[in-house]
């Protein structure tokens, strides 16, 4: 189902945004802000829903280009997350498994399966791709 919008509201929503592609850091901080802002409204009009999700792709896009996680194996990539927003090994007991399971994966020493990469993703909101 496609959702109409509104042109006139959705132009204004784009003038009062401007979002643009992303090319420096003080950008980026800035499209995170407007699009963290949506994101946690519970009760966006259809505008709004095409405004985040263009806000997401110029994210995604920029950070695609500038920090390369292919390289990285999934859980260092795990840790960097967990790191970055404050997160214990015990907040993912009963996300990703038992404590025993959650260490051996933040420590490398066990694969992330898909459900549970599915799991992560949801939990820090990314890609499951990061983890696989």
């Amino acid at each position: 189902m496609t959702l109409t919008i509104n042109p006139t509201t959705y132009g204004s929503l784009l003038a009062e945004a401007v979002p643009k592609v992303i090319e420096t850091e003080a950008e980026y901080d800035r499209a995170l802000q407007q699009a963290e802002k949506l994101h946690f409204n519970k009760s966006l009009s259809p505008e709004e829903k095409a405004l985040y999700k263009l806000l997401v792709f110029l994210i995604e896009t920029y950070e695609e280009r500038h920090f390369p996680f292919s390289e990285s194996p999934p859980h260092e990539i795990l840790q960097y997350i967990m790191e970055a927003s404050c997160t214990r090994q015990a907040d993912l007991v009963g996300v990703i498994g038992s404590s025993g399971v959650v260490s051996e994966i933040v420590n490398g020493k066990r694969a992330i399966s898909k459900s549970q990469a599915k799991a992560l993703a949801d939990r820090f909101k990314v890609s499951p791709s990061l983890f696989i």
